[in-house]
């Protein structure tokens, strides 16, 4: 018996971290997405300075993909959170059978990187490129100081980035690896437990 809780608590443990990460996932989605939807709405082009097709085309650009990006992961998160959310409420220690998050593993992975690092990278992108459409007409020193503060911060997210997911990894092979001694222990257990072959026939025979 509590060989099956082990992996009932391991299963229970991979749904709850499903759902934080559905969760996270849709509230910084929603958030971004409205920010750059105000931005793009509330910018004032300056009629009296033109600004160059060129910077405007990457501002609709990246303003388009990146509503695009946390579109699709809200989508996602808004699709298979309240399956995991019904199963979580169920009191119920062989409930989590039901619910999804082993089927849909990749999308929850998905939805977690288009969230995260996809989209945080393109939100970023975006307020340098706010700066040169709104300052261009105006200043381009500040347009250019912006961006020379800008690309710093661009580069030290992408490298705690990959340092954080390369963290990420060693530590989900860790504990794969750990889960997986420990079912290889409960199946020595059980074997060690159970009846040993032939010897209801020894006790008959005695």
């Amino acid at each position: 018996m509590s060989n099956q809780h082990s992996v009932q608590a391991l299963s229970w443990r991979k749904l709850y971290l499903s759902r934080a990460k559905l969760k996270a996932s849709s509230r910084t989605s929603a958030l971004m997405a409205g920010f750059a939807m105000v931005a793009m709405v509330e910018v004032q082009l300056d009629y009296d300075h033109p600004i160059p097709d060129a910077l405007l085309v990457t501002f609709s650009v990246c303003t388009v993909v990146l509503v695009a990006v946390h579109l699709f992961a809200l989508l996602i998160s808004t699709c298979i959170l309240p399956h995991i959310e019904a199963v979580s409420n169920v009191h119920s220690i062989t409930a989590v059978k039901d619910s999804p998050h082993y089927n849909m593993s990749c999308y929850i992975e998905i939805a977690w990187a288009c969230s995260t690092a996809i989209g945080i990278m393109l939100f970023i992108f975006e307020i340098a490129v706010i700066c040169w459409v709104k300052f261009y007409g105006h200043s381009t020193n500040a347009a250019i100081a912006a961006t020379a503060v800008v690309a710093p911060c661009f580069i030290i997210f992408c490298i705690f980035a990959f340092h954080f997911y390369q963290s990420l990894v060693k530590h989900k092979y860790e504990q794969s690896t750990q889960t997986v001694e420990e079912l290889e222990h409960m199946a020595l257990q059980l074997q060690d437990n159970g009846p040993a072959p032939g010897g209801t026939a020894n006790v008959q025979t005695v």
